[in-house]
């Protein structure tokens, strides 16, 4: 096994709608999930959060606060992710999909209605922020 890797991601939420990306490779190629990736060395969990949806969506950010933290550990893969996941109250442009060798859609679902299947880190993220909701 590896040593276990760092991932962000943000959901995004505009009028009561949530931003996702479908995903053309492994992991979990097929699947709906949130914008985010690797996090860089010597980055802060924000600023690479911010990178990545700008890479991926062409949106610039504003005031992510983190959600919850989610461990993504596939043992017949020998890997493991350690993703923070930020809640994002605001942001600029409008989203576009940037990076077509990597997604082959992005799109706003209802909150009540998401697409599937959604990657691991989207299920835990949903739940959490439900949790949140009704906590």
């Amino acid at each position: 096994m590896t040593d276990p890797r760092l991932g962000c991601g943000a959901m995004i939420i505009h009028d009561g709608k949530l931003l996702l990306l479908r995903r053309l490779r492994a992991p979990e190629a097929g699947c709906w999930g949130l914008p985010g990736g690797k996090v860089d060395a010597f980055e802060t969990m924000p600023a690479a959060v911010a990178r990545e949806v700008l890479e991926e969506t062409g949106l610039v950010i504003h005031h992510p606060t983190l959600l919850c933290v989610v461990d993504q550990i596939d043992r017949a893969a020998s890997t493991h992710w350690v993703a923070p996941v930020y809640t994002v109250s605001g942001f600029t442009g409008q989203p576009v999909l940037q990076e077509p060798h990597k997604h082959s859609g992005l799109d706003w679902f209802p909150l009540e209605a998401l697409p599937a299947p959604l990657t691991h880190a989207t299920t835990v993220a949903v739940a959490a922020l439900r949790a949140k909701a009704d906590g």
